[in-house]
């Protein structure tokens, strides 16, 4: 078999893998729906007014500047494995990338997105 079949075949599994898993569920569930299985449940006592809490955006850019450094370490962790065989030019395509995120950490500090109000 060759090596694109064998991508053929891992594709059209990673599509309908996910597809099942939302479709199976929705067959064997049990439905009996009812108003007190329909109401909104908090330590016994009935909510009032709005009940969707509001968080600021400062919690959303902590998220995001996260989420940036996180993903750093995934491209950065397979350079270091293979530092050795890279040679010049990889190292040279790695400080591009660090220097990238450092200007994005500044801007960022700068911004004001770092301190917590």
């Amino acid at each position: 078999m060759s090596i694109l079949m064998k991508m053929v075949i891992f594709l059209v599994i990673a599509c309908i893998f996910p597809v099942l898993a939302m479709i199976v569920p929705l067959l064997v569930e049990p439905r009996r729906p009812n108003p007190e299985k329909n109401s909104q449940y908090e330590c016994g006592v009935d909510t009032v007014g709005r009940n969707v809490p509001r968080y600021r955006i400062s919690y959303f850019l902590y998220a995001i500047i996260f989420v940036v450094f996180d993903v750093e370490t995934v491209f950065l962790f397979p350079w270091a494995v293979e530092f050795s065989k890279l040679g010049l030019f990889a190292l040279i395509e790695m400080f591009i990338f660090a220097g990238i995120l450092v200007v994005g950490l500044a801007y960022a500090w700068k911004k004001g997105a770092l301190t917590w109000k």
